[in-house]
């Protein structure tokens, strides 16, 4: 059911260098005092006259009406330079970010407000939440943050050391487009940064992201969190939601759901229902002072794919694992067709044996993916897989990844793409023909050479240099021997259904020329009661 349009008022705020903020205030009836929620994002709260719908996928602040029907001020902010606030926009800036504590301490002031203000909205929105509380404004009671990242660096523009293209393309273009074109067609803001080249121009995490970073901060949260977070966006902001969770030192709850991608989570976000279940008690609790149920509700609640159950915990990752050991072995899995069909084994393999691959691979159509001879795209032909015997009971994952692997190259330099599948029964007439059985990608994550990396607890970082990660001495020219160790990266919980006959495949594509692996995967964190849960690490 599409939102009634309401009218807001609307204010200019001069801030602490002097730019006047836009902010839009959608009302309640009488005259208060109010709580106030807050969203603030790149994406006009004018184009707010769209439907709150995926077809509008920018449209990430929920149910406004909801909202101003329960009692509260529903304040929608123009970060600077975008909509109808002045300045000029430079991603997630220091003066972005000094920007909120005003907003905030200005709504707190006013008659009718009751001085307690909280964080609303998805993504941007929950992404500048983080820098709320980090701020530490007065008026700030809570947040709310719902599927954001708080690390841009590692979870998307140098995810793992290699440059994407989301921010600086796809979403900096959509952002440029309706600033420009608003939905009533008025006060269009043409926006001058280029900030496809500016993100370019610091491949390393240097003094530009660390600006950005509310990751480094996280500590400082103090205000009751609420972090939500959605396993099908874990290739952009589902770390953050976990992290934020883990390190933030005030009271704190986190819950995972399971939305499969940003369209169907977008969707939950704009319902009234989940609002009124989730987000709605924890709002009335701390803006309200009423009694609800939130209080006691579990400290972590995870969503379960496979087993479409909801587990709870005291922590995450959940208490009661422990890490069991997985290698990747030269073996024949006999159950995919790849360029190795490698073994994934809890012995470990014997002899010194590598695999290796030559690039670019002539069968490669779509990245490495080409097509296999039923005429579909195939993403396991052409790459390397390592894959489980298949499983005798039920396996559940929950938990971070960490991969050790050691590799060579004729090149200097080399990316590596990983993922971990659930691989599918398959029929014997269709193994024959060498047609690769079905696969559920339950993590795809990335590591490049040229990012010397340390390990932390379930984290990552990378050099600021950028020199390359060398170890040993060159074993022929142009040849370098290199080790690439200890990275984490998130895992979404996967029960299967049908656990007798389905593997789990660890496969790897990248780019290099002449590639050797001498690999080891190190760490399986499981249960020891039933059902088993599990997360390579």
């Amino acid at each position: 059911m599409t939102e009634p349009q309401l009218k807001p008022r609307e204010a200019k705020i001069r801030v602490h260098d002097g730019v006047e903020i836009a902010v839009a205030l959608y009302m309640p009836d009488g005259g208060g005092p109010f709580p106030v929620v807050l969203g603030a994002s790149p994406y006009r709260y004018d184009n707010n006259a769209l439907p709150a719908t995926p077809q509008f996928l920018w449209r990430e602040t929920g149910p406004i009406g909801l909202y101003v029907e329960r009692g509260y001020v529903y304040a929608q902010m123009d970060v600077r330079g975008c909509g109808k606030s002045g300045g000029e926009y430079r991603f997630l800036d220091r003066n972005e970010q000094k920007d909120l504590y005003d907003i905030i301490e200005w709504l707190g002031r006013q008659t009718w407000s009751n001085g307690k203000v909280g964080g609303i909205g998805q993504s941007y929105f929950c992404m500048l939440q983080w820098w709320m509380a980090i701020g530490k404004p007065p008026a700030l009671a809570c947040i709310a943050a719902f599927d954001g990242l708080n690390d841009p660096y590692r979870a998307s523009v140098y995810q793992g050391g290699i440059l994407g293209d989301f921010f600086g393309s796809y979403w900096w273009n959509q952002n440029r487009i309706i600033n420009r074109h608003p939905a009533n067609g008025e006060c269009p803001q043409e926006q001058t940064c280029d900030l496809n080249l500016l993100l370019q121009q610091h491949p390393t995490y240097d003094a530009f992201w660390r600006e950005r970073c509310a990751a480094e901060w996280l500590h400082e949260i103090e205000v009751p969190l609420y972090s939500i977070g959605v396993w099908g966006k874990v290739d952009l902001h589902t770390r953050g939601n976990i992290d934020g969770f883990r390190r933030a030192r005030g009271a704190k709850k986190l819950k995972m759901i399971g939305p499969v991608n940003a369209f169907v989570a977008n969707r939950e976000f704009n319902s009234r229902e989940l609002h009124e279940k989730l987000l709605l008690p924890f709002y009335d609790h701390y803006l309200k002072g009423l009694k609800t149920d939130y209080p006691d509700r579990p400290a972590v609640e995870y969503f379960v794919r496979g087993a479409d159950a909801v587990r709870t915990a005291q922590t995450w990752p959940p208490e009661g694992v422990h890490y069991v050991t997985w290698h990747l072995c030269a073996t024949k899995s006999e159950s995919v067709t790849s360029l190795n069909d490698g073994a994934l084994a809890r012995e470990p393999a014997a002899g010194g044996a590598q695999t290796s691959y030559s690039y670019p691979n002539p069968g490669w159509m779509m990245g490495v993916v080409g097509f296999g001879p039923n005429n579909q795209p195939d993403p396991a032909r052409r790459v390397l897989t390592f894959t489980t015997a298949p499983l005798d009971a039920d396996l559940e994952i929950a938990g971070p990844i960490k991969l050790t692997l050691f590799a060579s190259s004729t090149r200097d330099d080399m990316d590596f793409f990983v993922k971990l599948s659930e691989q599918m029964p398959q029929a014997a007439e269709d193994r024959g023909k060498k047609v690769n059985p079905p696969s559920a990608v339950s993590q795809p994550c990335r590591t490049a050479a040229d990012r010397a990396r340390k390990n932390l607890p379930f984290r990552y970082v990378h050099r600021a240099d950028g020199a390359s990660f060398q170890e040993g001495k060159p074993r022929a020219a142009g040849n370098y021997q290199r080790r690439f160790r200890d990275y984490g990266c998130a895992v979404d919980p996967l029960l299967p259904a049908e656990q007798d006959r389905r593997r789990y495949d660890l496969s790897f594509g990248g780019t290099s020329v002449g590639a050797h692996f001498a690999s080891h995967g190190r760490g399986v964190r499981v249960y020891d009661e039933k059902p088993k849960a599990v997360a390579l690490d």
